[in-house]
This record gives C-alpha cells, structure tokens and sequence, in this order.
C-alpha cells in the first residue's frame, strides 16, 4: 500500500460542486494529526475549515490560496509513513505551495487515491477519470449514463470546402458585394453575412480567438470580432485589438455621430470600472434572489407601531438578576411576536410545493446577516419550543458565529421564516424577497422617537415601522394582514399579549 494519499476536496453537503480556498493552515513538510485542521474553504454558503483524513507529513500541496477547486479534485498530499525513512521515486518530492507540480507517470502509479462509494465502467459519468478520481455531483451520486455535451449556442457552422480560394463578401438581396481584407484598426462590417478576408484567426465552427473579458468588452462597444485581426498569440483578439477599433469607428463617423459617441459609454475607459468576481456566498444570494423574485409572487403590507411599552418591557428585563448577563435587543422581542404570531396563523409557515402546500409545525427562524462575505441567513432550529431566555442566547450565538464568518452549511438550510433587521442601518423598512421555499419574511425598522397621538395627546413616543412581503400564491391579504397585526399587537404591548395568547 503506498504512503503518499492524496486528500480530495470533499463533499460539503447541500449540493454544492466546488470550494475557494481561502487559506492553507499548514505547508510542506508539517507534521499533522488526523483530523487537525488543514485547509480553510469558501463554498457557496460558508467558509469552513476542513479536517485531515489521515495523519502524517505534508508532501505536496497543488492548489495555492484563491483558487477555486472542484469537488472530488485533490487538493493536498500526505506522507502516511514519513518515519519509515526517505521515498525511493524522487519525483514525488513535494513542491512549494503555490506551486502546481505536474506528477510523473510513476509518481502518479505511486498515489492511492481514496476510493469512492460504488463503481462504474470507464466511460461513464461517475467512472474512473483521469489521474484515478471519480467526477460526481455533489449531492447526486454518479450517474450511470455516457458523458454527453451539450450543444453550443449561436455557433457558425464551419464553411464548406471549396476548389479555389474565394471572396465571397457580404450578401445583401440578390447581389454579392466583396469585403475587404480588414485589420484590428480598420472599420468592420457588422452584417450577419461578413466574412473579411482579413478577419480573426478562427478555430473549430467558425469562432474567433478572445478571452471572456474582451467578447465583453467588444459587445459593450459594438466591435464585431469576426472582422478584426488579432496581435495576440496565435492571432487571438486582445482588448488592445478591440479599443483601437472602437477609436478608430467613432474617429471616421460622420460629425453628428461623433458628437452623440462622444458622450456614450463607450467613450470610457476599461481604466475607469471596476469588474468584481461574482462567486461564493454572493453568487448563491443572486441565484436565490432572482429564482425567488420571479417563481414567488410577492406581495409586501407595513404596519407602522408605537413600541414605546416594548422598550420600557426590555428595559425591566435587563434589570432583573439572571438577564443582566445576557445581550438583550428589540430584535429579541420581534423574533417573540413572529413566533407567537405563528401559532396562531400556522398556514404562514409553508411552503409551496407544486400541486400542494406544506405546512411546516416547527419553525426554523432564519435573521438574515450581513457579514464581509456578503448576505447570509442563518436560521434557529425549532425556535418556536424555546423559552425567552433560550431565544436570546440562541440569537446571540447565531449572530456572533454569522459575524466571526463561522457559519456552517447546516446552519443556514431548512429555514421557514425570516426576519431581516433594516433597522440595524437606519432604515426605516424595506420590501425583502423571500428566500426560495419560504412564504414569508419580516422586515424590521429602526425605532425612533416621533411625535405619536397616545391617550388623545400627542406626545414624543417610540416607533417603528414593519414590512411584511409573503408568497401571494399560499398567503392572501386577510391573512397576510392578521398576521403583520398580530406582531404589531404584541410589540405594542408585550406583557398583555402574553397573558391574552399563551
């Protein structure tokens, strides 16, 4: 059996497929413990610190801090026996970290990679892949189906081959008009028809060579790529390529157009934007926002409350002996109202499923948070069995663990309701979108002093003001609108509400 393992990136649960690394917490030649922290990794939900498999000496490790790396891909490798003295094939050596070493046909015979659950024929998704590893969606198990690849949009069929080289130009109508060999530089024929001469070096279907960043670039400035020559490497389109032909079209347009060109985007600079990598905790939320956004819809009511009597309850319960150690906040007093407003409107907490509703008897409140990763929503299990004190050290910790970037995946899926606190940044209130299989989130607002009319005078009280939105598909406005009176009730006047519902 060989002493050198390599560790895969493992499955982190909740159908994720890949991870960042965001930092190594060991390099080559430490001495680790089985099951010490090794790796700490951004998924698409948390950054979590990842446990060796096996214990040993750090031989190599392949992938540097940044990198984002696929599940099931080996990420660091481990001498399981560094005391039964030095490897006979010094080709498995370990590299610098940062380094990506490219293993040598004994080394790679050399390396036993953990096995996975179930075989499957080569060939197949789920079978032996290269370098002896398995490639699985995460969450799914293999799939014992041939790998197939799905076709490319908007690909130009490659042209067929002709007796003699021919000009064929642009066709417009019945008539054929020649196109001319153009450089990066020169203008371009945008027509679906144009086939310079001189165009970009093309590959395979008719595709020109360019990076991502500059079919951007070219789309945001209206350059066609088809119709420029390339001075990158092996004649492919750089964004040098692109600007210059931008230039060079609004410097040969006619003077109105360049006038008009002159104040439109594309006169700026790429030096004057910035692009920031959409990924991790902040590509999940855009993902959930928009499938959210336009499956559920939404419908958002506001309640505006003197919660005057609410302040005065917390500060009576911070006095007290066995909660003056405890963090005490309205929010704490909002998540109460939610919960008992709940019991009592129990349809609330469902969930849309198709061709039935599921209404949820426990109630795992989700507080969204914003932590440097970006929005995340953490949620409390079974909050609604929880005394008053329970909920409040449960929120405490949920929020410290949220602002120290600890979060697990666990803690943040299975959520029923949320409640997001605007207030927190001065807002007043807001219209929040439901996170995917909730039907309602409750936005809570600052709480300032304001003149309010209280026993027929108008006097200065505290108030605030509540946004409720609700999937319109499971929740209608009757009861949409008792339930949002129903949390005002209680935060109004907490010790009556108690004592008349519990």
């Amino acid at each position: 059996m060989s002493r050198i393992k390599e560790f895969n990136l493992p499955d982190l649960g909740e159908g994720l497929t890949e991870g960042e690394i965001l930092a190594w917490l060991v390099k080559v030649g430490d001495t680790i413990e089985l099951n010490q922290p090794i790796v700490e990794v951004e998924t698409a939900k948390a950054a979590v610190e990842i446990p060796a498999k096996w214990a040993g000496q750090v031989r190599a490790i392949f992938h540097p801090e940044g990198t984002t790396v696929e599940v099931g891909t080996p990420i660091i490798a481990i001498d399981t026996d560094p005391g039964a003295g030095p490897l006979n094939d010094p080709s498995t050596t370990a590299a610098p970290a940062g380094d990506l070493p490219t293993p040598s046909a004994a080394s790679l015979a050399a390396v036993e990679v953990a096995p996975a659950e179930g075989m499957v024929e080569p060939g197949l998704i789920g079978g032996p892949a290269p370098g002896g590893r398995t490639a699985v969606l995460v969450g799914y198990g293999p799939r014992t189906t041939t790998a197939g690849r799905r076709p490319r949009k908007n690909v130009v069929p490659a042209p067929a081959p002709a007796a003699a080289p021919v000009d064929h130009g642009a066709v417009v109508g019945d008539k054929a008009t020649a196109t001319p060999t153009i450089p990066a530089p020169q203008a371009h024929d945008r027509r679906d028809g144009a086939n310079g001469g001189g165009a970009g070096r093309a590959v395979a279907g008719g595709l020109v060579l360019a990076k991502p960043p500059v079919r951007k670039l070219a789309k945001d400035l209206g350059v066609d790529l088809r119709a420029l020559s390339g001075s990158g490497p092996l004649g492919s389109i750089t964004r040098e390529d692109v600007q210059q032909a931008a230039r060079w079209a609004v410097a040969v347009a006619e003077p109105v157009a360049a006038t008009s060109t002159a104040t439109s985007a594309a006169s700026f600079g790429a030096d004057r934007e910035q692009r920031i990598p959409v990924k991790g905790v902040r590509k999940l939320t855009a993902e959930n926002m928009s499938r959210s956004a336009f499956t559920a819809p939404h419908v958002t009511e506001f309640l505006t409350v003197d919660v005057t009597r609410a302040m005065k309850a917390l500060e009576r319960l911070r006095s007290r002996r066995e909660w003056r150690d405890v963090r005490v906040s309205p929010l704490l007093l909002v998540a109460k109202a939610v919960l008992l407003a709940v019991k009592r409107h129990p349809m609330v907490n469902s969930t849309w499923a198709g061709d039935e509703i599921v209404v949820k008897e426990y109630v795992n409140l989700g507080i969204a948070a914003a932590t440097e990763r970006g929005l995340i929503v953490p949620n409390v299990k079974d909050a609604g069995r929880l005394s008053l004190r329970e909920l409040a050290d449960a929120l405490n910790d949920l929020v410290q663990t949220a602002k120290s970037g600890r979060t697990s995946p666990a803690d943040m899926s299975g959520g029923t309701l949320t409640i997001t606190n605007v207030g927190v940044f001065g807002v007043d209130t807001g219209t929040p979108i439901l996170p995917p299989g909730e039907s309602a989130i409750l936005a809570f607002g600052a709480v300032r002093e304001m003149p309010w009319v209280h026993k027929g005078k108008v006097k200065a009280r505290q108030v605030t003001t509540l946004g409720l939105s609700f999937d319109h598909r499971i929740i209608d406005g009757e009861l949409g609108s008792k339930f949002l009176r129903d949390i005002g009730d209680f935060l109004a006047d907490p010790e009556a509400a108690l004592l008349a519902w519990t």
